[in-house]
Order: structure tokens, then sequence, then C-alpha cells
């Protein structure tokens, strides 16, 4: 596998938590100033995982801050490794799905330009994740385009999850489970899903996140079963939240740090912004 292909995947794989991630209820404001009870001042972003043009301009505030900052964190690091993205024991998707939603499966990698046999052998919670957004155009997520910023700039980069955690979350499901998340996508038209990028897209752009986590909620959890999406929703965002803001907050005590990570992960009594007060943060929005 390409590492064109690879860095594509680590694109569409952080996009998961956009799409299947809500919350109860969140502060307006997208970009944090960050003062630790050190007194060192460190910045936190929440990012749409997403290569749209309409959202990879970075205002001067965001750049200042990553220039002044000595280390810069994201959820996950970049892997080489492929065998992350694949189902166990040679598994193929040709023989667990039917003759009609096999179909749907060699239209939609078709249209995202994937290879059939890598596809075939893809986690199906990845592929669901995959099939239900745009195609992307060039593969670098706000995420990547900051990674690339801060390496530019020499600073030390850091995962907030290793790999295996980050993965996790989503390969705990069973592969029923994955089948129902990816079964779900498949029924869904390419109108339905360009409608509901731009309205998620929309609300990022208004900094909104408390908007965009109603707006996940209705959209992935209303074609998924109760039970599983509510599985997922602990998944993806409660216990991530506890893990991602621990650390973050230890780097942040010692060293002047960016922290760039979903939006979605920022908001309500378990968000990270609420996390990080009770680790006695204080935190400013940066308009």
């Amino acid at each position: 596998m390409t590492l064109k292909i690879i860095k594509k995947l680590m694109l569409l794989l952080l996009i998961t938590t956009m799409i299947f991630a809500t919350s109860a209820y969140a502060e307006k404001g997208l970009f944090w100033k960050l003062e630790a009870p050190s007194g060192r001042i460190s910045y936190l972003f929440g990012t749409m995982h997403s290569d749209d043009p309409r959202i990879n301009e970075f205002s001067p505030a965001i750049q200042s801050a990553m220039k002044a900052s000595e280390s810069y964190m994201m959820e996950t690091l970049p892997s080489r490794d492929p065998s992350i993205y694949f189902m166990p024991n040679g598994a193929r998707l040709r023989d667990l799905l039917t003759e009609p939603e096999y179909e749907k499966f060699k239209e939609l990698t078709e249209y995202h330009v994937m290879h059939d046999e890598a596809a075939n052998r893809m986690k199906p919670w990845l592929l669901a994740v995959v099939f239900d957004l745009p195609k992307p155009d060039t593969g670098y997520s706000q995420d990547a385009q900051l990674y690339a910023l801060a390496e530019a700039q020499g600073k030390e980069a850091l995962g907030l999850e290793d790999q295996a955690e980050h993965f996790a979350s989503l390969d705990t499901l069973s592969l029923d489970e994955q089948l129902t998340m990816l079964r779900a996508v498949l029924k869904r038209t390419q109108v339905q899903k360009e409608r509901d990028f731009e309205l998620l897209l929309n609300a990022y752009l208004k900094g909104d996140a408390n908007e965009v986590n109603i707006l996940d909620d209705k959209i992935t959890g209303g074609m998924l079963p109760k039970k599983l999406w509510d599985k997922m929703r602990i998944k993806l965002l409660d216990e991530r939240n506890i893990v991602m803001a621990k650390r973050a907050a230890e780097q942040a005590n010692t060293t002047p740090t960016f922290i760039a990570m979903g939006a979605s992960h920022l908001a309500g009594n378990n968000g990270v912004i609420a996390l990080l007060r009770k680790a006695n943060f204080k935190l400013t929005v940066i308009q």
C-alpha cells in the first residue's frame, strides 16, 4: 500500500470523531487559550477532520499560537502500518454482503478512488466512515496541515492517543455491529450525504460546537439502532475525552503546546474544556 493511500486512510479515520460524536452542550468557540496551574500558556483548537478548502486557511491568531508553542499534539500521529485498517484472518466483504449491497460497495469504492481488493479487506466501520463523506480532495485535513506546520517549525509532535487506542473505540464493535453501520451508509444517497456534510460544515464555520453535536446526533443517531449509537457515543467521546484531557493537561502543564482535536471533544459536562477546568486550567476563548 502506498504512502499516499495511507495518508488518505488516516484522513478518513480522523473524520470518524466528527461524524460519530455528540454531547449535551457546548460553549461557543473552537479556539481557546489555556493557562496551566504552572502558569504556562498553551492553546486548544477544535478541528473538523476535513480537507475542505473553506476551513483550511488558518487565521493569523492560530498561526501565531502555533509559533509561540514548543510542541504540537493531535489525536494520533500518522502511521505507516496498513494492517490497522484491515479485518483479521483475511476476511473479505464480498463474502459478508448481499449481492445488491456488494454492487453498491463497488460503486462507492470507484467513486472514492479506492483499490477494490484493499477496500474488500477493510474494517466495515472504517468503510462506513469513508462512504458517508465527500470524496477527499487533497488528503490533508486541518490536523494534518497543522502537523506539517509544526514539523516545518521544528516542534515536537505528540499523539494524545497511540494508534491502538485511536482504533480501539470502534474496533471493539462486533463484526455484526460494524456491518450494521456499513449497511446503513450503503442505503444513503449521495445527495443525503452531501446535504448533511454541508450542515455540519456550516455549523463549524459559525464556531458552534453545540450545533455540530446536535447535527451529529440527528444524522448518525438517526440511521443506526439506538443501542448501537449509544454504545458508539460512549466509546468515541466520553471514554476518549478523559484520556485526552489528562494527557493534554500533563503536557500543557510542563510545555507550551498547541493541541488539536475534533471539535466534538470540546463540548459538554464530560468534554475536554470542562475536564481541563476541573484540572485547574484557566480557559479563555479566542475569537
